[in-house]
């Protein structure tokens, strides 16, 4: 099962879309926070064809109408899902822990809880190793902190991960 990640979009609609494209024949997609607002929920279910997992992030400030878009995509071939704050997800046999923040993300993953960890927030992306756990910060979708756009594709069946850049070179 391979897995996109994202995190802190910012409301950047056009980089949105094109991590989405590059994404679509993911199996699952997680969006770690920073949508911003309500609008880039429904962008995401509308580009993306499989189930979403999504925390929120510290922008989030209309988690209702973030909810109402993730509410119009969901149906009986996908799920869409909104966790507050923490997500505990098992997928493919492996434990999954989704939160927005990298200090949090980085006590879960000392915690040997999880098989992946996964966060954002800081806007740097990155791919490290705590333990046997696999810790995954994907950047950001929205470029302006870093300039760059990036976004991570997990490996279930692997146990890796990549970054990519919007135009699909690895970083």
């Amino acid at each position: 099962m391979k897995i996109g990640i994202v995190s802190d979009i910012h409301d950047r609609r056009d980089h949105l879309a094109g991590a989405l494209a590059q994404l679509k024949s993911m199996d699952v997609l997680f969006c770690l926070g920073d949508l911003c607002s309500p609008f880039i929920m429904r962008d995401m279910v509308a580009g993306f064809a499989k189930d979403i997992h999504v925390v929120f992030g510290n922008n989030d400030g209309d988690p209702y109408r973030i909810l109402e878009g993730a509410a119009e995509g969901g149906n009986a071939r996908r799920k869409i899902r909104i966790h507050p704050e923490l997500a505990e997800i098992t997928l493919a046999g492996k434990r999954f822990a989704l939160n927005h923040y990298n200090t949090i993300g980085r006590a879960l993953a000392r915690s040997g809880l999880y098989d992946v960890v996964c966060f954002g927030h800081n806007h740097v992306h990155q791919i490290e190793r705590t333990g046997d756990t696999i810790v995954i910060n994907p950047g950001e979708i929205m470029g302006g902190i870093h300039g760059t756009p990036t976004y991570a594709v997990y490996d279930t069946g692997t146990h890796e991960a990549d970054i990519f850049t919007l135009d699909g070179n690895r970083v």
